[in-house]
């Protein structure tokens, strides 16, 4: 990662490079926020870019921006159903770069723009193309002024989703070629050519030996003067091929060849590029899924496919961004033959929950996006790196909660009733050892799938199956345990995570009676507690399963009259914290006869000012010690004796306080408190043994998401550490290295690394 962007406050629409003459490189963004933020690189530092402009005039969402940098201008499309263009100011009072406002154009018939283009026609005029929410396309072009009306190009059937212009030499001759791209599912190209007399192509396809096929071909000529130079627009080809929306077209130009890459709903992208010889255009490669099977949920891409097509600059790779969250990207090996690569993935919606596995081997994230991702180091030839490495559950209902049970099962919950049990199957397994070497002795089952119309990964079994049968080509259920038996030396590539990495479904957890809000594993992972959304006491209830049996532990724990937000045993687990949107925090204690009966020894109904989000016990080591957050803005720190509970120290802040998390694990004789807030901020407190601030450090904006901190989840480092360094004379088991885990509704996960009381990402 090189740079984190924060400023809007609503979802981002478009991002553009802008190159002034002297090569200083501007990033235009538009945001849902209504606004234009300019960015120009600081500085005072080589990776961190800030807001130089703030543009307001729009009314509405910005939707699409075109830069024209040889002109200096740009231009913004808004839901108002204006364009504005903006020109660079030629003063150098300023320290950075400006723009200023130069026209604005209501077009006629009025639409919602989507698309724009800017391209120049000679060394002074240029031409603006644009098309939205109606299957029409305008064109005004400029002398240096204004810019007017020349042109409404028709033929499409349905919304414009992209435009884009490239420039094309034939026979001396300068053209522009306009390709638009719609959701009637064709790509249009349109030419633009100097003179009085039509291109050479439009002739051809006039000539009346054609017969039907030339008729078809050719369409009405649009002419337009612009100064003294007469210019004429022809129809020039129809792209036919996708089988759903195409979202977005984007020409390549290199050495006088031009190709164009288009991505589409239907899961593919499309390099079209025309045929030498005859001049007809046609689909040269195609990306993605081509097969008829496009998965039977909507988390394996069968519906939303690819939202954008993007090539390198030198045109041997193109990236594709999609519905899943990932991006994915294609190098060219040879004419026109490509090779998939795996590329950088990622939620798409808010991460609501994250939970390393007990040795700290990895880290499991869930989210509103309906899945739940595995992370890892992958370490190669002395470099290591995190990646998704599998996706355990993609379910139909948005999740909420997860933690680790033991090293190879987890459990989750979401916006339905039940809660969920996986275990890691065998491939898995087999790809974290080799990817980040990681070991496992248990007899694991070998691949899931999930069936059609069900929201139960099964279990698949390839015992049977020999090495050959395994390198066949297989059908069905057992083609996924084929495929995760597989052997790769790389991050698995997104068509592999969303569908042969799933994790078997071994468990389902019944009782409450609504949306599961919280759930916690006790450390030895014989118990589980869990919570689900309340307006009452009795539903209220904080239910224990025994993880031997998977069986209900009754009667159900009553304390809190709200919404449990969240539970955690104590690190010896004799003890189960409880907070609530009730403002009330509630310790219960191990019965000494029964372990798994837990009754209520200590509660506060008001704990704090407002409704409790997050508590976390800090080591045993420090002594009964537990803090609690909410939005109140302050974080408490209590100290649990047998005469009671008292309160040690309060921590104020300006937001309010969504997570926390005490690092479990000894730093000498200091211990870590991470807190975040709901701006997205994180702040890292260095305690000594009684809980006075030794160190405070504010974790660098740069570093930190953009949105609410959800959860943060310190690694279990020292098992960590000390099984990799086993044979390490050297190595000090009371280590100062940290691993913290962030879960944001930016949907980010992030993994800060704080060392010596530094940060790092």
């Amino acid at each position: 990662m090189f740079s984190i962007l924060s400023g809007h406050t609503g979802s981002v629409n478009v991002v553009r490079i802008f190159s002034t003459k002297d090569k200083q490189i501007l990033l235009l963004t538009g945001s849902v926020d209504k606004s234009i933020r300019v960015w120009a690189k600081d500085s005072e530092s080589t990776c961190r870019f800030k807001v130089t402009q703030l543009i307001r005039d729009h009314q509405s969402s910005i939707n699409c921006i075109a830069a024209l940098s040889q002109f200096g201008i740009f231009a913004s499309g808004s839901s108002d159903g204006r364009v504005m263009i903006w020109s660079l100011k030629e003063t150098a009072t300023e320290s950075y770069p400006t723009f200023e406002h130069r026209q604005t154009i209501n077009i006629k018939p009025k639409l919602l723009p989507l698309a724009i283009s800017l391209a120049f026609l000679d060394d002074s005029c240029s031409i603006l193309a644009v098309a939205g929410t109606k299957s029409t396309i305008q064109l005004y072009v400029s002398n240096g002024g204004d810019f007017v009306t020349a042109a409404t190009l028709t033929g499409h059937e349905n919304w414009i989703r992209a435009l884009d212009f490239v420039e094309e030499v034939v026979d001396g001759e300068r053209d522009l070629i306009l390709a638009s791209a719609s959701q009637d599912k064709y790509i249009r190209l349109w030419r633009i050519h100097e003179g009085a007399d039509l291109p050479t192509a439009n002739r051809t396809a006039n000539d009346p030996a054609l017969g039907i096929l030339g008729q078809s071909l050719s369409n009405k000529a649009h002419r337009f003067v612009l100064g003294h130079q007469h210019y004429s627009l022809t129809f020039e080809a129809l792209l036919i091929g996708h089988e759903d929306w195409i979202y977005t077209s984007s020409w390549h130009s290199s050495q006088g060849r031009i190709r164009l890459l288009s991505a589409s709903a239907d899961n593919s992208l499309a390099i079209w590029e025309a045929d030498p010889a005859s001049g007809i255009w046609i689909c040269t490669a195609r990306l993605g899924e081509i097969s008829a099977q496009k998965g039977s949920t909507t988390a394996t891409g069968s519906t939303g496919g690819f939202w954008v097509g993007i090539w390198s600059p030198d045109g041997d790779a193109v990236v594709s961004l999609g519905r899943t969250g990932s991006w994915r990207l294609w190098k060219c090996m040879e004419e026109n033959k490509w090779e998939q690569a795996f590329a950088v993935t990622g939620h798409t919606k808010e991460v609501k929950d994250i939970t390393w596995s007990k040795d700290g081997d990895y880290l499991l994230s869930t989210s509103s996006d309906q899945t739940t991702r595995l992370h890892a180091l992958w370490k190669r030839d002395g470099i290591s790196s995190w990646h998704e490495i599998s996706r355990p559950q993609i379910h139909g209902y948005d999740l909420n909660c997860i933690d680790s049970v033991n090293e190879h099962q987890f459990i989750s919950g979401a916006d339905e009733k039940l809660l969920r049990v996986f275990d890691e199957p065998a491939g898995v397994a087999v790809l974290l050892r080799d990817l980040s070497g990681t070991q496992t002795e248990k007899v694991l089952p070998d691949a899931a799938t999930i069936p059609v119309l069900g929201l139960s990964n099964k279990a698949v079994e390839i015992s049977a199956l020999d090495e050959q049968q395994v390198n066949e080509e297989a059908t069905g259920d057992r083609e996924f345990a084929v495929q995760s038996a597989k052997r790769i030396d790389q991050p698995p590539l997104e068509d592999h995570l969303s569908r042969h990495l799933l994790w078997p479904e071994t468990e389902k957890l019944y009782g409450h009676g609504y949306e599961i809000s919280c759930t916690a594993a006790s450390h030895d992972g014989k118990l589980v507690a869990t919570a689900c959304r309340a307006s009452s006491i009795d539903h209220a209830l904080i239910r224990l399963y025994d993880t031997s049996t998977w069986l209900e532990i009754k009667p159900a724990l009553r304390s809190h009259s709200l919404t449990v937000t969240r539970t955690r045993f104590s690190p010896d687990d004799k003890y189960l914290l409880s907070v609530g949107r009730d403002r009330q925090w509630t310790v219960f204690e191990r019965d000494d006869e029964s372990a798994n009966v837990y009754k209520i020894l200590h509660t506060d109904p008001k704990g704090h000012g407002r409704m409790i989000l997050d508590c976390s016990w800090a080591p045993k080591e420090f002594g009964r010690v537990f803090a609690t957050a909410g939005r109140d803005k302050m974080v408490k720190m209590w100290n649990m004796k047998d005469s009671g509970v008292s309160c040690l120290k309060m921590i104020t802040e300006d937001a309010p306080i969504t997570a926390l998390s005490f690092d479990e694990h000894r730093h000498g004789e200091s211990l870590y408190l991470a807190y975040g807030m709901e701006t997205g901020s994180i702040t890292v407190y260095i305690l000594l043994k009684d809980l006075d601030v030794a160190v405070s450090i504010k974790i660098a904006s740069g570093l930190c998401p953009s949105k609410t901190i959800s959860r943060l989840m310190w690694q279990p480092v020292m098992k960590l550490d000390s099984r990799n360094h086993a044979n390490d004379e050297n190595f000090n088991s009371v280590s100062t290295r940290s691993r913290l885990a962030i879960a944001s509704d930016d949907t980010s996960v992030r993994i800060l690394v704080l060392d010596s009381l530094q940060t790092s990402m």
